[in-house]
């Protein structure tokens, strides 16, 4: 950060206090920060209210439920508008959600970034692809191959080896492959298998399910796998091909999607925008496009609260 996070280039003063709150309370400052902090701070008496305003509001958040902000998108061109205190409130209970990757970062073994895809060769030849902002843990031993899909999306090429099967756990239950390619996504609280060779067997809850070539399965976290259905494959792999597809689908698992493509975050002013249906097929490389197209063909508006933060309302 730098001087033009001050007041004299028109900034608000209100988003440079909320970037200085977001810095300032992932790591301590640097002396060379915190001298430029307090020269923004002296250099107008706004944005010592400003920083006083978000610092009492964000203090107040601590046992607030984060549930509705869901990953996506940052930077748009053009300023922020104002908006009213609860809305920043709602910004800063988005930003609690952005430390998690730490979390992340510490579990996994091989990782993709926000807006990067990642291709891995295991030590037994068999291969992943990972989308955008998902990781796995790698547990391999003497009597079995077994994985954590962490977060995200990952496709799975598996080199044969009876005598090791192959596991992919996610979201509470397992998916172990039988010469097979798969496709398993963690979305909304609820695990996706999906299947572009051979067959897996899928359990979750108790249940377990065979899922063969062109076929899909889910379950919600920890909860009891559902029965195989016929998948539209192209539709679902088509982040291996730089496009994201969507066929009525609930906006919020497309803002999900779309998240893992750009750092920031979206808050819905009504949680029920959530559940509004979105069909469509989006360029990966351009996230906010994507979520104008969406807003336009929904009928609903945005506003960006931060440069890591965009609120959306009808």
């Amino acid at each position: 950060m730098n001087e033009s996070n001050g007041n004299s280039r028109g900034e608000d003063p209100r988003d440079a206090a909320i970037e200085w709150w977001l810095r300032r309370k992932n790591r301590a400052p640097t002396s060379c920060e915190q001298t430029e902090f307090e020269a923004w701070l002296a250099a107008d008496t706004a944005n010592r209210a400003a920083f006083d305003d978000i610092s009492d509001m964000c203090g107040h958040l601590i046992d607030m439920d984060p549930a509705q902000s869901k990953g996506l998108v940052g930077v748009r061109t053009g300023r922020s508008r104002r908006l009213p205190a609860a809305a920043l409130v709602a910004a800063s209970v988005a930003f609690a959600v952005f430390f998690d990757d730490l979390s992340l970062f510490l579990r996994s073994d091989y990782r993709a970034g926000t807006g990067e895809t990642k291709r891995i060769t295991l030590e037994d030849g068999s291969r992943v692809e990972l989308d955008s902002r998902s990781a796995i843990a790698v547990r391999y031993s003497a009597g079995e191959r077994r994985l954590a899909l962490l977060a995200g999306e990952a496709w799975f090429e598996v080199a044969p080896d009876r005598s090791r099967p192959f596991v992919v756990e996610a979201a509470g239950g397992s998916t172990t492959a039988q010469g097979t390619a798969f496709d398993v996504a963690v979305v909304d609280a609820q695990a996706r298998v999906t299947v572009t060779q051979h067959r897996v067997s899928v359990a979750s809850g108790g249940r377990k399910v065979i899922v063969d070539e062109g076929q899909q399965s889910a379950y919600a976290t920890n909860g009891a796998v559902q029965p195989a259905e016929p998948a539209n494959v192209e539709r679902v792999t088509a982040w291996r091909r730089g496009r994201l597809m969507f066929e009525d689908r609930p906006l919020g698992e497309v803002i999900e999607a779309l998240g893992r493509y750009h750092r920031g975050f979206v808050y819905f002013a009504n949680p029920a925008l959530r559940a509004r249906r979105v069909t469509g097929i989006f360029g990966a490389d351009d996230p906010l496009s994507a979520l104008e197209e969406v807003e336009a063909s929904l009928g609903l508006h945005a506003v960006n609260l931060t440069n890591y933060l965009i609120l959306i309302y009808e």
